[in-house]
């Protein structure tokens, strides 16, 4: 089974979407878990504080080093009795961080573990990213308020990798983003003509004709770069 664990301060935004849909499915028979944990519960901090004033002043709080450190500890995977060590990788996610690929999704379908360390507030010490992460990822070049969401987005592409998760029909994943970089071409459905206003939309009379290699012509030639 493959895990993905997201340490958060907001543990309660996780499960509605982990729990949902294909995930929840996957989750249900096996094949990978998802689980949210509380970086308060690990703070050493009296009133379970994650966060402090930031050296050199300016406005916000930075979330502390401790409380990472100490949920990695108690959340990694050990090495168990006659088994090779878990492979495990520990992501921080951040708007500064490389940009998530496809490729990416694919690489770390690959690990046992996948740990995601989600700041919030003005961001977390950079002693974190530099010490207890193996990367630092971004889904985008815009700021969120948390890093619940990209967490949720890439556990999201990355499970789509891990066989079973889709079910028999592999063709899913591969049309929707191939190894080549392209993505999928325009799909329809019935009814074959929708009016909307004065406008009528048709599908492609390719797409009703029953010409399979036609039909492959036309889906190639639509697809787009990612």
């Amino acid at each position: 089974m493959k895990r993905f664990d997201i340490i958060t301060i907001f543990p309660e935004v996780v499960a509605p979407y982990a729990e949902a849909s294909i995930l929840g499915k996957a989750q249900k028979k096996d094949l990978l878990k998802i689980e949210a944990h509380n970086l308060r519960d690990y703070s050493t901090d009296s009133h379970k504080k994650v966060d402090d004033t930031p050296y050199g002043g300016g406005a916000g709080m930075v979330m502390t080093v401790q409380p990472f450190d100490a949920a990695l500890a108690d959340i990694k995977l050990k090495k168990k009795l006659l088994r090779a060590a878990p492979k495990t990788r520990v992501i921080m996610t951040a708007a500064s961080g490389k940009r998530f690929t496809q490729s990416d999704a694919k690489r770390l379908a690959e690990y046992d573990q996948v740990i995601f360390l989600c700041g919030r507030y003005e961001g977390i010490d950079y002693r974190v990213e530099e010490a207890l992460a193996d990367e630092a990822l971004s889904i985008g070049d815009y700021v969120l308020t948390g890093g619940e969401l990209p967490a949720l987005v890439m556990i999201d592409a990355i499970a789509r990798n891990i066989p079973g998760v889709l079910g028999n029909d592999e063709t899913i994943l591969d049309e929707s983003h191939g190894d080549d970089g392209m993505l999928e071409y325009p799909q329809y459905t019935k009814p074959p003509e929708y009016k909307i206003g004065k406008k009528v939309l048709k599908v492609p009379e390719i797409l009703l004709s029953g010409n399979h290699k036609k039909i492959k012509e036309w889906r190639d030639k639509e697809r787009k770069k990612a």
